[in-house]
């Protein structure tokens, strides 16, 4: 196993420096292409959290200026609000543990899956997957509703009565039993993004001729060729996935 990862990580270590001196010739052409990406995320993300931060440092009732009150909306948050401690944080917590891991997670499997199909299979499914981010947020708020209606003509109601899972329709947009589990669903599937792409061009990028010398060298199984070469060789789209998570985690929350 030892002499396996040596082989893995000296080829690593010459693919890494061949891409390296052809990052560095082309290293200006790279900046102008990500310079529109860099001031809409600048003017839309990174500032608005910015100001959103400064603002909950300050009292602010819309009608006189903001003032500096330092943590003191935090420390009220923590000490005198029951509900917020009871309900609000515990849930916010529970969502963002499961929807930023569990996406990111998701997003991996499902690149890595459609890499393993052909060429025009994969593309559709993944035009499929990519659609939450095509799509304004109102329609897809009245795609879900029509699909969580309370009454027979919502699509989940109808498929169950249909199947005999249920005697009569289930109201899951008015029930507190259910509405955690919607809002789950939803932001695992509006999380299938830019993070999900960036993935699968990772995947599908990574050299054939690793995998191959990697299977010489005595890798058994496609469970070590993920570990073992697939992530390693993607470290810049897994990290580009993961804060792309974080990112719809904090939206969606």
């Amino acid at each position: 196993m030892r002499k396996l990862w040596q082989s893995l990580k000296s080829k690593f270590k010459t693919m890494i420096d061949k891409e390296k001196k052809q990052f560095k010739q082309d290293d200006k052409a790279a900046y102008i292409f990500s310079l529109p990406y860099i001031i809409l995320f600048m003017i839309f993300i990174a500032v608005p959290v910015f100001l959103a931060i400064i603002l909950s440092l300050t009292l602010f009732d819309m009608v006189r200026q903001p003032q500096f009150i330092a943590a003191n909306n935090y420390i009220y948050l923590l000490t005198s609000d029951e509900e917020f401690m009871r309900y609000i944080l515990p849930n916010t917590i529970r969502f963002a543990l499961i929807v930023g891991p569990g996406g990111y997670v998701l997003s991996f499997v499902m690149a890595w899956a459609l890499a393993q199909l052909p060429h025009k299979l994969r593309t559709v499914l993944a035009i499929i997957l990519y659609s939450p981010s095509l799509t304004a947020g109102i329609t897809m708020t009245v795609v879900w509703r029509v699909f969580f209606a309370g009454d027979e003509s919502g699509y989940l109601n109808f498929i169950l009565l249909e199947l005999g899972l249920i005697v009569e329709p289930i109201a899951y947009l008015q029930s507190p039993d259910f509405l955690f589990t919607i809002m789950i669903i939803v932001a695992l599937w509006s999380s299938m993004g830019v993070g999900f792409l960036a993935m699968l061009a990772g995947i599908l990028n990574v050299s054939n001729e690793l995998y191959e010398a990697a299977y010489i060298d005595g890798l058994k199984n496609r469970f070590q060729e993920v570990i073992h070469i697939t992530i390693p060789a993607m470290k810049p789209q897994m990290l580009f996935g993961a804060v792309m998570s974080i990112v719809a985690t904090f939206s969606a929350g």
